[in-house]
């Protein structure tokens, strides 16, 4: 699997032989900033073991047990999935909020500072207006 200048997505690889997989992640595009990876493994369609039977329990009882619990199951590997990523969104905003307020913060400073420089400025100004014409007149 390949891609490139992607934010986020979700893949599906089927293994088609036994043995080991590597992951290789590149940064090479964007070697400024850094890159957070988050990825999760996960097996569907594996071959269940079968339970073993208890005295006197019909096979239908355990096959409909066995349905809800797996059913249960996926339901909350769903969820945990579902919460890792909002987890992870949290995490990636809160930076961006954190570099945002950041930003404002400095921008309000600057534009303060300028403010009063401009009004240093303009009361030399009218200064220098009212004391500079007096000067020819002795």
């Amino acid at each position: 699997m390949d891609g490139q200048k992607e934010r986020q997505g979700d893949f599906v690889f089927t293994a088609t032989e036994i043995g080991e997989y590597r992951f290789c992640f590149d940064n090479s595009v964007s070697t400024f900033s850094d890159k957070i990876v988050d990825f999760e493994i996960t097996v569907e369609n594996e071959n269940r073991a079968s339970l073993p039977q208890k005295a006197g329990a019909s096979t239908e009882q355990l096959s409909g047990v066995e349905e809800t619990v797996l059913k249960l199951s996926g339901q909350v590997s769903t969820l945990t999935r579902q919460q890792k990523y909002f987890r992870t969104r949290e995490n990636r905003n809160f930076s961006t909020v954190r570099s945002t307020e950041k930003r404002i913060f400095n921008f309000s400073m600057i534009e303060g500072g300028l403010m009063v420089a401009m009004a240093a400025l303009q009361v030399f100004i009218v200064k220098m207006f009212f004391t500079g014409g007096r000067k020819g007149y002795v």
